[in-house]
Protein backbone atom coordinates (compact mmCIF):
# COMPACT_ATOMS: atom_id res chain seq x y z
CA UNK A 1 0.00 0.00 0.00
CA UNK A 2 1.05 4.07 -0.47
CA UNK A 3 2.60 5.25 2.32
CA UNK A 4 0.96 6.85 5.08
CA UNK A 5 -0.02 10.61 3.43
CA UNK A 6 1.42 9.99 0.05
CA UNK A 7 -0.81 8.64 -3.15
CA UNK A 8 0.09 6.89 -5.43
CA UNK A 9 1.00 8.91 -8.41
CA UNK A 10 -0.60 7.64 -11.89
CA UNK A 11 1.00 9.49 -14.93
CA UNK A 12 -1.74 9.14 -17.57
CA UNK A 13 -0.06 10.37 -21.28
CA UNK A 14 -2.70 9.56 -23.96
CA UNK A 15 -6.67 10.37 -23.53
CA UNK A 16 -7.65 7.29 -21.36
CA UNK A 17 -11.08 7.03 -21.28
CA UNK A 18 -12.38 8.35 -17.95
CA UNK A 19 -14.90 5.08 -17.24
CA UNK A 20 -11.24 3.57 -16.52
CA UNK A 21 -9.39 6.68 -14.40
CA UNK A 22 -12.34 6.78 -12.87
CA UNK A 23 -12.06 3.94 -10.89
CA UNK A 24 -8.51 5.28 -8.92
CA UNK A 25 -9.89 5.75 -5.78
CA UNK A 26 -9.38 9.48 -5.09
CA UNK A 27 -7.97 8.72 -1.10
CA UNK A 28 -5.11 6.38 -2.76
CA UNK A 29 -4.29 7.73 -6.35
CA UNK A 30 -3.35 11.04 -7.58
CA UNK A 31 -4.07 10.99 -11.54
CA UNK A 32 -1.67 13.52 -13.51
CA UNK A 33 -0.82 14.93 -16.61
CA UNK A 34 2.92 14.89 -15.87
CA UNK A 35 5.32 13.61 -12.99
CA UNK A 36 9.10 13.44 -12.42
CA UNK A 37 9.36 10.05 -10.57
CA UNK A 38 5.49 8.79 -11.13
CA UNK A 39 4.66 5.46 -9.10
CA UNK A 40 2.81 3.97 -12.73
CA UNK A 41 2.55 5.09 -16.60
CA UNK A 42 -0.36 4.71 -17.70
CA UNK A 43 -0.47 5.05 -21.94
CA UNK A 44 -2.07 3.89 -25.04
CA UNK A 45 0.27 4.82 -28.02
CA UNK A 46 3.21 7.32 -26.47
CA UNK A 47 6.13 6.01 -27.19
CA UNK A 48 8.07 5.13 -23.85
CA UNK A 49 11.30 3.87 -25.45
CA UNK A 50 12.87 7.33 -25.16
CA UNK A 51 11.74 8.08 -21.51
CA UNK A 52 13.54 8.38 -18.11
CA UNK A 53 11.73 6.21 -15.48
CA UNK A 54 12.07 7.97 -12.05
CA UNK A 55 12.84 5.44 -8.91
CA UNK A 56 9.39 5.20 -7.86
CA UNK A 57 8.31 3.81 -10.72
CA UNK A 58 6.18 0.25 -9.48
CA UNK A 59 4.06 -0.57 -13.11
CA UNK A 60 3.92 0.01 -16.86
CA UNK A 61 0.43 -0.09 -17.91
CA UNK A 62 -1.03 0.04 -21.34
CA UNK A 63 -4.86 0.75 -22.32
CA UNK A 64 -4.37 -1.93 -24.99
CA UNK A 65 -3.26 -4.81 -26.21
CA UNK A 66 -0.40 -4.40 -28.09
CA UNK A 67 3.47 -3.33 -26.43
CA UNK A 68 5.72 -2.30 -28.66
CA UNK A 69 5.86 1.08 -27.69
CA UNK A 70 6.76 0.33 -24.24
CA UNK A 71 10.48 -0.98 -23.53
CA UNK A 72 9.54 -4.03 -21.70
CA UNK A 73 13.02 -6.16 -21.36
CA UNK A 74 14.33 -2.44 -19.62
CA UNK A 75 11.63 -2.37 -16.95
CA UNK A 76 12.00 -6.03 -16.59
CA UNK A 77 15.92 -5.36 -15.26
CA UNK A 78 13.70 -3.03 -12.72
CA UNK A 79 11.16 -5.68 -11.76
CA UNK A 80 8.66 -3.89 -12.85
CA UNK A 81 5.56 -5.45 -14.59
CA UNK A 82 4.19 -4.21 -17.71
CA UNK A 83 0.21 -4.99 -17.93
CA UNK A 84 -1.52 -4.63 -21.15
CA UNK A 85 -5.24 -5.35 -21.59
CA UNK A 86 -5.69 -8.64 -24.00
CA UNK A 87 -9.29 -8.91 -25.33
CA UNK A 88 -11.29 -6.01 -24.04
CA UNK A 89 -10.42 -4.59 -27.78
CA UNK A 90 -11.63 -8.28 -29.30
CA UNK A 91 -15.27 -7.44 -30.27
CA UNK A 92 -14.27 -4.14 -32.27
CA UNK A 93 -11.51 -5.78 -34.20
CA UNK A 94 -13.63 -8.75 -34.93
CA UNK A 95 -16.22 -6.19 -36.35
CA UNK A 96 -13.54 -4.12 -38.76
CA UNK A 97 -12.29 -7.96 -39.71
CA UNK A 98 -16.07 -8.64 -41.10
CA UNK A 99 -16.45 -5.51 -42.54
CA UNK A 100 -12.45 -5.88 -44.41
CA UNK A 101 -14.15 -9.17 -45.77
CA UNK A 102 -17.45 -7.62 -46.91
CA UNK A 103 -15.56 -4.24 -48.31
CA UNK A 104 -13.54 -6.54 -50.38
CA UNK A 105 -15.78 -9.70 -51.30
CA UNK A 106 -18.47 -6.75 -52.76
CA UNK A 107 -15.41 -4.19 -54.02
CA UNK A 108 -17.25 -1.74 -51.95
CA UNK A 109 -14.10 0.65 -51.73
CA UNK A 110 -13.87 1.12 -55.92
CA UNK A 111 -17.42 1.02 -56.08
CA UNK A 112 -18.26 3.80 -53.43
CA UNK A 113 -15.68 5.77 -55.64
CA UNK A 114 -16.65 5.50 -58.82
CA UNK A 115 -19.88 6.65 -57.50
CA UNK A 116 -17.69 9.47 -55.50
CA UNK A 117 -16.97 10.52 -58.87
CA UNK A 118 -20.33 10.93 -60.74
CA UNK A 119 -21.45 14.39 -61.64
CA UNK A 120 -25.07 14.57 -59.97
CA UNK A 121 -26.29 17.07 -62.93
CA UNK A 122 -25.10 14.71 -65.85
CA UNK A 123 -28.55 13.68 -67.45
CA UNK A 124 -27.17 9.85 -67.86
CA UNK A 125 -26.16 9.40 -64.52
CA UNK A 126 -28.53 6.28 -64.21
CA UNK A 127 -27.37 4.76 -67.38
CA UNK A 128 -23.74 5.19 -66.22
CA UNK A 129 -24.83 3.44 -62.62
CA UNK A 130 -26.10 0.87 -64.52
CA UNK A 131 -23.40 0.64 -66.94
CA UNK A 132 -21.12 0.38 -64.67
CA UNK A 133 -21.80 -2.10 -61.65
CA UNK A 134 -21.18 -5.23 -63.40
CA UNK A 135 -18.05 -3.74 -62.64
CA UNK A 136 -18.02 -4.56 -59.37
CA UNK A 137 -19.62 -7.75 -59.21
CA UNK A 138 -18.50 -9.40 -56.41
CA UNK A 139 -18.44 -12.62 -54.29
CA UNK A 140 -20.61 -13.83 -51.22
CA UNK A 141 -19.11 -15.60 -48.32
CA UNK A 142 -20.60 -18.85 -47.63
CA UNK A 143 -19.20 -21.70 -48.69
CA UNK A 144 -15.30 -20.12 -49.06
CA UNK A 145 -12.70 -20.97 -46.72
CA UNK A 146 -11.17 -18.33 -44.18
CA UNK A 147 -7.64 -19.16 -42.97
CA UNK A 148 -7.17 -17.34 -39.51
CA UNK A 149 -3.44 -17.12 -38.35
CA UNK A 150 -3.48 -16.94 -34.53
CA UNK A 151 -6.03 -18.19 -32.74
CA UNK A 152 -6.27 -15.85 -29.76
CA UNK A 153 -8.96 -14.06 -27.67
CA UNK A 154 -9.75 -11.84 -31.43
CA UNK A 155 -8.75 -15.35 -33.96
CA UNK A 156 -11.38 -17.33 -32.16
CA UNK A 157 -13.95 -14.70 -32.46
CA UNK A 158 -13.65 -14.21 -36.10
CA UNK A 159 -14.00 -17.53 -36.35
CA UNK A 160 -16.70 -18.07 -34.49
CA UNK A 161 -18.52 -14.79 -36.60
CA UNK A 162 -17.28 -16.41 -40.14
CA UNK A 163 -18.81 -20.02 -39.36
CA UNK A 164 -22.19 -18.28 -38.72
CA UNK A 165 -21.85 -16.32 -42.13
CA UNK A 166 -21.41 -19.98 -43.99
CA UNK A 167 -17.95 -20.06 -44.22
CA UNK A 168 -15.35 -22.50 -43.45
CA UNK A 169 -12.61 -22.05 -41.56
CA UNK A 170 -8.84 -23.72 -41.41
CA UNK A 171 -6.42 -21.85 -38.08
CA UNK A 172 -2.36 -21.90 -37.89
CA UNK A 173 -1.58 -21.09 -34.51
CA UNK A 174 1.43 -23.29 -32.89
CA UNK A 175 1.20 -21.47 -29.18
CA UNK A 176 -2.29 -21.31 -29.23
CA UNK A 177 -3.10 -21.80 -25.17
CA UNK A 178 -5.31 -24.40 -23.18
CA UNK A 179 -7.37 -21.23 -22.36
CA UNK A 180 -7.64 -20.57 -26.26
CA UNK A 181 -8.27 -23.89 -27.49
CA UNK A 182 -11.24 -24.75 -25.57
CA UNK A 183 -12.88 -21.18 -26.34
CA UNK A 184 -12.00 -22.16 -29.76
CA UNK A 185 -15.20 -23.56 -32.01
CA UNK A 186 -15.30 -27.23 -33.10
CA UNK A 187 -15.68 -26.68 -36.66
CA UNK A 188 -12.58 -25.12 -37.03
CA UNK A 189 -10.10 -27.04 -39.00
CA UNK A 190 -6.58 -26.70 -37.84
CA UNK A 191 -3.36 -26.27 -40.32
CA UNK A 192 -0.32 -27.87 -39.99
CA UNK A 193 1.64 -24.72 -41.01
CA UNK A 194 0.86 -21.16 -42.36
CA UNK A 195 1.68 -22.63 -46.33
CA UNK A 196 -1.26 -25.17 -45.61
CA UNK A 197 -3.66 -22.63 -44.54
CA UNK A 198 -2.41 -20.36 -46.93
CA UNK A 199 -3.17 -23.14 -50.17
CA UNK A 200 -6.31 -23.72 -48.71
CA UNK A 201 -8.00 -20.47 -47.86
CA UNK A 202 -9.71 -17.81 -50.13
CA UNK A 203 -9.67 -14.87 -47.14
CA UNK A 204 -6.64 -14.88 -44.62
CA UNK A 205 -6.77 -12.55 -41.92
CA UNK A 206 -3.49 -12.17 -39.34
CA UNK A 207 -4.52 -11.83 -35.42
CA UNK A 208 -0.79 -12.21 -34.22
CA UNK A 209 1.65 -9.80 -32.16
CA UNK A 210 4.47 -8.70 -33.95
CA UNK A 211 7.71 -10.34 -32.55
CA UNK A 212 10.95 -10.71 -34.25
CA UNK A 213 10.09 -14.40 -35.20
CA UNK A 214 6.27 -12.66 -36.55
CA UNK A 215 8.07 -9.69 -38.70
CA UNK A 216 7.54 -10.95 -42.46
CA UNK A 217 5.80 -13.61 -41.08
CA UNK A 218 3.36 -13.44 -44.77
CA UNK A 219 6.34 -12.53 -47.02
CA UNK A 220 7.33 -13.06 -50.86
CA UNK A 221 8.21 -16.47 -50.16
CA UNK A 222 4.70 -17.79 -48.74
CA UNK A 223 2.63 -15.82 -50.70
CA UNK A 224 3.34 -17.78 -53.65
CA UNK A 225 1.02 -20.59 -52.08
CA UNK A 226 -1.94 -17.92 -52.36
CA UNK A 227 -5.21 -18.95 -53.96
CA UNK A 228 -5.52 -16.89 -56.88
CA UNK A 229 -8.11 -14.62 -56.39
CA UNK A 230 -7.09 -14.88 -52.63
CA UNK A 231 -8.17 -11.73 -49.97
CA UNK A 232 -5.56 -10.99 -47.37
CA UNK A 233 -6.56 -9.15 -44.13
CA UNK A 234 -4.25 -7.35 -41.70
CA UNK A 235 -5.52 -5.84 -38.69
CA UNK A 236 -2.78 -7.20 -36.85
CA UNK A 237 0.43 -5.23 -36.77
CA UNK A 238 1.98 -3.63 -39.88
CA UNK A 239 5.46 -5.47 -39.94
CA UNK A 240 3.53 -9.00 -40.14
CA UNK A 241 2.86 -8.60 -43.57
CA UNK A 242 6.23 -7.53 -45.98
CA UNK A 243 4.19 -5.10 -48.34
CA UNK A 244 6.52 -5.38 -50.95
CA UNK A 245 5.34 -9.05 -51.65
CA UNK A 246 2.05 -7.92 -51.15
CA UNK A 247 2.12 -5.43 -54.24
CA UNK A 248 4.27 -7.89 -56.33
CA UNK A 249 1.24 -10.49 -55.62
CA UNK A 250 -1.66 -7.92 -56.39
CA UNK A 251 0.16 -7.18 -59.60
CA UNK A 252 0.29 -10.42 -60.67
CA UNK A 253 -3.63 -10.86 -60.21
CA UNK A 254 -2.40 -14.09 -57.53
CA UNK A 255 -3.82 -11.72 -54.96
CA UNK A 256 -7.10 -10.07 -55.50
CA UNK A 257 -7.30 -7.81 -53.04
CA UNK A 258 -5.59 -6.23 -49.20
CA UNK A 259 -7.34 -4.87 -46.59
CA UNK A 260 -4.97 -3.53 -44.02
CA UNK A 261 -5.59 -1.16 -40.94
CA UNK A 262 -1.70 0.16 -41.38
CA UNK A 263 -1.58 2.79 -44.32
CA UNK A 264 2.22 2.31 -46.36
CA UNK A 265 3.52 4.66 -48.83
CA UNK A 266 4.41 2.03 -50.76
CA UNK A 267 0.49 0.55 -50.66
CA UNK A 268 -0.91 4.41 -50.89
CA UNK A 269 -3.69 4.27 -53.54
CA UNK A 270 -2.57 1.09 -55.08
CA UNK A 271 -5.55 -0.82 -56.99
CA UNK A 272 -6.98 -3.43 -54.53
CA UNK A 273 -5.13 -2.02 -51.33
CA UNK A 274 -8.56 -0.92 -48.89
CA UNK A 275 -6.37 1.09 -46.25
CA UNK A 276 -7.62 1.65 -42.57
CA UNK A 277 -5.96 4.32 -40.10
CA UNK A 278 -5.57 2.09 -37.46
CA UNK A 279 -9.22 1.75 -36.73
CA UNK A 280 -8.60 -2.03 -34.93
CA UNK A 281 -9.68 -0.51 -31.31
CA UNK A 282 -11.60 2.78 -32.51
CA UNK A 283 -14.52 2.24 -30.82
CA UNK A 284 -16.16 3.57 -27.46
CA UNK A 285 -16.70 0.20 -26.17
CA UNK A 286 -13.18 -0.87 -26.65
CA UNK A 287 -11.93 1.86 -25.32
CA UNK A 288 -13.93 1.75 -21.74
CA UNK A 289 -12.75 -1.88 -22.14
CA UNK A 290 -9.10 -1.30 -22.12
CA UNK A 291 -9.09 1.35 -19.84
CA UNK A 292 -11.13 -0.62 -16.87
CA UNK A 293 -9.39 -3.41 -17.50
CA UNK A 294 -6.02 -1.56 -17.24
CA UNK A 295 -6.99 0.63 -14.40
CA UNK A 296 -7.81 -2.74 -12.13
CA UNK A 297 -4.67 -4.59 -13.15
CA UNK A 298 -2.66 -2.13 -11.70
CA UNK A 299 -4.83 -1.38 -8.87
CA UNK A 300 -4.70 -4.81 -7.82
CA UNK A 301 -0.83 -5.31 -8.47
CA UNK A 302 0.05 -2.29 -6.14
CA UNK A 303 -2.48 -3.09 -3.23
CA UNK A 304 -2.55 -6.39 -3.57
CA UNK A 305 0.69 -7.28 -5.13
CA UNK A 306 -1.66 -9.79 -7.82
CA UNK A 307 -0.71 -10.25 -11.46
CA UNK A 308 -2.84 -10.46 -13.98
CA UNK A 309 -2.11 -9.60 -17.75
CA UNK A 310 1.86 -8.57 -17.38
CA UNK A 311 3.55 -8.93 -20.39
CA UNK A 312 6.79 -9.68 -18.50
CA UNK A 313 5.59 -11.62 -14.91
CA UNK A 314 4.01 -14.57 -14.84
CA UNK A 315 0.13 -14.30 -13.71
CA UNK A 316 0.00 -14.70 -9.49
CA UNK A 317 -2.80 -14.09 -8.05
CA UNK A 318 -2.96 -14.93 -4.16
CA UNK A 319 -6.05 -14.29 -1.72
CA UNK A 320 -4.77 -12.43 1.16
CA UNK A 321 -4.71 -14.98 4.89
CA UNK A 322 -2.67 -11.92 6.44
CA UNK A 323 -2.25 -8.17 6.60
CA UNK A 324 1.23 -8.49 6.09
CA UNK A 325 2.53 -9.28 2.30
CA UNK A 326 5.60 -8.96 0.59
CA UNK A 327 5.31 -9.09 -3.19
CA UNK A 328 9.31 -9.87 -4.85
CA UNK A 329 10.07 -9.81 -8.36
CA UNK A 330 13.81 -11.45 -9.20
CA UNK A 331 15.43 -13.22 -11.85
CA UNK A 332 14.57 -16.80 -12.22
CA UNK A 333 17.75 -18.93 -11.10
CA UNK A 334 18.56 -21.91 -8.80
CA UNK A 335 18.01 -21.91 -5.19
CA UNK A 336 16.24 -17.99 -5.17
CA UNK A 337 13.48 -19.06 -3.74
CA UNK A 338 15.47 -20.74 -0.56
CA UNK A 339 17.56 -17.92 -0.05
CA UNK A 340 14.34 -15.77 0.32
CA UNK A 341 13.07 -17.81 2.91
CA UNK A 342 15.92 -18.04 4.44
CA UNK A 343 16.30 -14.27 4.76
CA UNK A 344 12.92 -14.06 6.41
CA UNK A 345 13.05 -17.16 8.39
CA UNK A 346 16.48 -15.72 10.07
CA UNK A 347 14.41 -12.81 11.50
CA UNK A 348 11.97 -14.70 12.66
CA UNK A 349 9.27 -13.71 10.18
CA UNK A 350 6.68 -16.84 9.68
CA UNK A 351 5.52 -17.58 6.34
CA UNK A 352 2.06 -18.06 6.64
CA UNK A 353 1.27 -18.38 3.14
CA UNK A 354 3.41 -18.28 -0.16
CA UNK A 355 2.91 -18.28 -3.83
CA UNK A 356 5.83 -18.74 -6.30
CA UNK A 357 5.77 -18.09 -10.00
CA UNK A 358 7.82 -17.98 -12.58
CA UNK A 359 8.18 -16.93 -16.71
CA UNK A 360 10.85 -17.42 -18.89
CA UNK A 361 13.76 -15.36 -17.11
CA UNK A 362 11.62 -13.98 -14.28
CA UNK A 363 9.98 -15.03 -11.20
CA UNK A 364 7.44 -13.99 -8.79
CA UNK A 365 6.61 -14.69 -5.40
CA UNK A 366 4.00 -13.44 -3.20
CA UNK A 367 4.21 -14.52 0.46
CA UNK A 368 1.63 -13.86 3.46
CA UNK A 369 3.78 -13.25 6.95
CA UNK A 370 2.71 -13.72 10.15
CA UNK A 371 3.96 -10.70 11.71
CA UNK A 372 5.10 -6.70 10.52
CA UNK A 373 8.40 -6.67 8.03
CA UNK A 374 11.31 -4.52 9.38
CA UNK A 375 12.92 -2.41 6.99
CA UNK A 376 16.26 -4.15 8.19
CA UNK A 377 14.58 -7.45 6.63
CA UNK A 378 13.52 -5.44 3.41
CA UNK A 379 16.85 -4.12 2.79
CA UNK A 380 18.36 -7.71 3.53
CA UNK A 381 15.41 -9.43 0.85
CA UNK A 382 16.49 -6.39 -1.98
CA UNK A 383 20.53 -7.07 -1.39
CA UNK A 384 20.14 -10.98 -2.57
CA UNK A 385 21.57 -11.13 -5.64
CA UNK A 386 19.03 -11.70 -8.35
CA UNK A 387 16.30 -9.81 -6.32
CA UNK A 388 14.76 -7.06 -8.92
CA UNK A 389 12.07 -5.23 -6.77
CA UNK A 390 10.58 -6.07 -2.94
CA UNK A 391 7.40 -4.66 -1.80
CA UNK A 392 5.90 -4.63 0.96
CA UNK A 393 2.04 -4.32 1.21
CA UNK A 394 0.95 -4.47 4.18
CA UNK A 395 -3.22 -4.07 4.60
CA UNK A 396 -4.35 -0.86 5.41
Amino acid sequence: MAKAGRKFEVLVLNQIAPQGLKRFAPERYAVVREARSPDVVLVRSHDLHRMAFGTNLKAVARAGAGTNNIPVAELSLRGVPVFNAPGANANAVKELVLAGMLISARNLAPAMDFVQGLQRDAGDLEQRVEDAKKTFAGIELPGHTLGVIGLGKIGSLVAEAAIRLGMQVTGYDPEITVDAAWSLPSQVRRANSIDELLKASHFITLHIPLLEKTRHLVNAKNIEHLRAGSILLNFSREGVVDDAAVLKSLRAHRLRGYVTDFPSAMLLGQPGVVALPHLGASTREAEENSAVMAVDQVCDYLEHGNVRNAVNFPDAVLTRESPYRLAIANANVPSMLARISHAMGSRGINIHNMLNKSRGDMAYTLADVDSPVPAAALAELRGIDGVLAVRYLPAE
